[in-house]
């Protein structure tokens, strides 16, 4: 199972049934998965991206992005 989720407000965007989570993470560079990517205990993938609402304030409130923590 591969799980997508906000970095920022940590809202589920969704999830996709996936066998071969083994094969997805082999082709991604190692640099990459550290910062978006984690395996689950049940060996799901976990995807951290970002959902509309955040993207939305990231673009009305470029100065955000300076901050490590911007949502309360």
């Amino acid at each position: 199972m591969i799980r997508y989720s906000c970095n920022h407000c940590h809202t589920e965007i969704g999830s996709i049934p996936f066998e071969s989570v083994k094969d997805t993470l082999s082709q991604i560079d190692g640099e990459d998965k550290s910062s978006f990517l984690t395996v689950d205990t049940d060996g799901g993938l976990h995807i951290r991206c970002i959902c509309e609402h955040c993207e939305q304030s990231l673009q009305t409130y470029p100065d955000y992005y300076t901050l490590k923590k911007w949502l309360q």
